[in-house]
C-alpha cells in the first residue's frame, strides 16, 4: 500500500509539472495588467476582471462596502440600464456572476470562444462607464440586507463562525464579515460607493485574465481597442502585510438555536504572502493533510472512528491571503461527550505532531491528495483563470502550481513537527464553543412527540 501511494504522488508529481499550459502576460500604458491562458481543448473562454479591493480595505465605518459595490457593477453604465449587463450577457449564450471576498473582488463571463470581443467591450464599459444611481444604489441596498438575513442573521452556524471570526483575528481587516455588519451596512450612502468605485476600480488596480481557446496575437488587439483608452486613474496605496505576532489565546462561548454543540479552534498563522521562508506554507500545507485528509488521516481515524467522540471534525491551513493565514480546525461531539473533552482530544492530536514526526507512508498520502487536488483544478478553464487571477493579485508568482509538487515534496517530516511547534502555541489560539440555546416553552410543544 505505501508502494501504491509513492507511485502515485510521483505520477501526479509527473503530470502537474508536464500540464503547464502557455501564458503570456502584458501591462497595458495606463497599468492595466492582462493574463493570457491557453487551453484549445474546447472552444470555450472565460473572461475574468480582478481588482486589488476587497472587504480588507474597508474602513470600519464602512463595512459591505466592497460588496454592495460588486452589486452595482450589475446596475447599469453610461450605455447600459440596470440589469442590461447580464441579459446580453445570457442573449449571447454566456453566464456571468461576481463575487467579493477579504482580499480582492472578481468577475468573471464564460461563452463560446467567438464572443470574447463582446466580453472585453462589456468589462471595459463598466471599469470606466459605471453610473451609480441613488435610487438604484437604495434598491440594491435592500438586497444585500435581505441577502445577508438570510445567510446569516437567520442561520445560527454563520452567525456563530461570523462572532468567533470577530475575537480570531483581532486588529486585522478579517475581523468583519465581508457582507458587512448590519447596523453599519444599513447606513451606507451611494457618494460611498462611488468614492470606493473612484479609488479602486482604476485599470492600475485590475488584473484582466483571459483563458481558453486563444492566442496572445487574437487577445492583444482586442485588449488595446476596448480598454487603451481609459485614463490610469490613482492606484490606491495597500500597506505590506506581515506575520502579525500572538494575540494571547482567546475563548468565546455562544448560546445560539444551533442544532448541535459546535467547537471552532483557529491558530492565528502565516500565510505564503507574510512568510519569509516560504517553505513553511509548504509544511503547514502537509500538516493540515497529516490531521484532515480522508478516511486515513488522524482525524478520522483516531477520534471519529477510533474514540468515538465526534460526529465529524476538519482541520484546514488558508494560507494563500493577502494578510497572514489561519488553521483551523473545526468538530461537532457525538451524544455524551462534552466541548471540552474534544478540545482536550485536538489538543492532544496537535501535541503529538508536536513531538513525534509524521510516518512516511502520512507524507506520501498527503502529497498525492494534494496533487491530485491540483490536477483536478487545472482540467476547468474557470478553475486556470482562478487560479491565475488570484496569485497575480496577491503579488504571487502566476507559475506557483507548476513548481507546487516540487515545493511539497522538499517538506520532510520533520518539517511538519517543525511548524507544529512554532505556530500552533496557545498565544495564537482563539477556542470557540457553541452550545445550543434551550428551547422555549412555546417550541417544546410544537416539537412531535414520539
Amino acid at each position: 500500500m505505501k508502494r501504491l501511494i509513492t507511485v502515485l504522488a510521483l505520477g501526479l508529481w509527473s503530470l502537474t509539472s508536464q500540464a503547464s499550459l502557455p501564458t503570456h502576460a502584458f501591462t497595458l500604458d495606463n497599468g492595466l495588467k492582462v493574463l493570457v491562458r491557453e487551453d484549445h481543448r474546447a472552444p470555450v473562454v472565460t473572461v475574468m476582471m480582478w481588482y486589488k479591493a476587497g472587504s480588507i480595505d474597508e474602513a470600519p465605518y464602512e463595512t459591505g462596502l466592497a460588496h454592495v459595490l460588486e452589486h452595482m457593477m450589475f446596475k447599469g453604465t453610461e450605455r447600459l440600464g440596470p440589469g442590461d449587463f447580464s441579459k446580453l450577457v445570457s442573449r449571447y449564450g454566456g453566464s456571468d456572476n461576481a463575487f467579493t471576498s477579504y482580499d480582492y473582488t472578481a468577475y468573471f463571463q464564460q461563452y463560446e470562444v467567438s464572443r470574447l470581443p463582446l466580453a472585453l467591450e462589456l468589462e471595459a464599459e463598466r471599469l470606466g462607464h459605471l453610473d451609480i444611481d441613488d435610487e438604484e444604489f437604495a434598491r440594491e441596498l435592500k438586497v444585500v440586507m435581505e441577502e445577508r438575513r438570510m445567510r446569516t442573521d437567520d442561520n445560527p452556524n454563520a452567525l456563530a463562525w461570523e462572532k468567533f471570526q470577530a475575537v480570531a483575528r483581532p486588529g486585522t481587516g478579517y475581523a468583519h464579515p465581508i457582507i458587512g455588519w448590519r447596523s453599519l451596512l444599513s447606513q451606507l450612502q451611494p457618494e460611498q460607493a462611488r468614492s470606493w468605485y473612484q479609488r479602486f476600480y482604476v485599470p492600475g488596480n485590475a488584473t484582466l485574465v483571459i483563458a481558453g481557446d486563444v492566442t496572445r496575437d487574437q487577445v492583444e488587439p482586442l485588449v488595446e481597442k476596448f480598454f487603451a483608452d481609459l485614463p490610469a486613474g490613482q492606484t490606491p496605496p495597500r500597506p505590506k502585510q506581515t506575520v502579525n505576532p500572538p494575540a494571547g489565546e482567546r475563548r468565546l462561548a455562544l448560546n445560539l438555536p444551533v442544532k448541535v454543540p459546535l467547537l471552532y479552534m483557529m491558530y492565528n498563522v502565516p500565510s505564503l504572502v507574510t512568510l519569509e521562508d516560504k517553505k513553511d506554507f509548504y509544511a503547514l500545507t502537509m500538516l493540515a493533510g497529516v490531521l484532515d485528509g480522508g478516511m486515513s488521516a488522524r482525524i478520522e481515524t483516531d477520534l471519529v472512528r477510533g474514540q468515538r467522540l465526534v460526529a465529524g471534525a476538519g482541520a484546514s491551513y488558508s494560507g494563500i491571503q493577502r494578510g497572514d493565514g489561519t488553521f483551523t480546525l473545526t468538530a461537532a461531539p457525538n451524544p455524551g461527550v462534552t466541548l471540552a473533552d474534544v478540545e482536550k482530544a485536538l489538543l492532544a492530536q496537535i501535541e503529538t505532531l508536536q513531538t513525534t514526526l509524521p510516518t512516511d507512508a502520512e507524507m506520501a498520502r498527503v502529497r498525492a491528495g494534494v496533487l491530485a487536488g491540483q490536477v483536478y483544478e487545472k482540467d476547468s478553464v474557470m478553475g486556470q483563470a482562478m487560479e491565475l487571477g488570484m496569485l497575480s493579485t496577491l503579488g504571487l508568482d502566476i507559475d506557483l502550481s507548476t513548481r507546487f509538487a516540487e515545493h511539497l515534496e522538499a517538506v520532510t517530516a520533520e518539517d511538519v513537527r517543525r511548524v507544529a511547534q512554532q505556530w500552533l502555541v496557545p498565544e495564537r489560539l482563539t477556542v470557540g464553543m457553541v452550545k445550543p440555546t434551550a428551547p422555549t416553552s412555546d417550541e417544546q410543544k410544537a416539537e412531535p412527540q414520539p
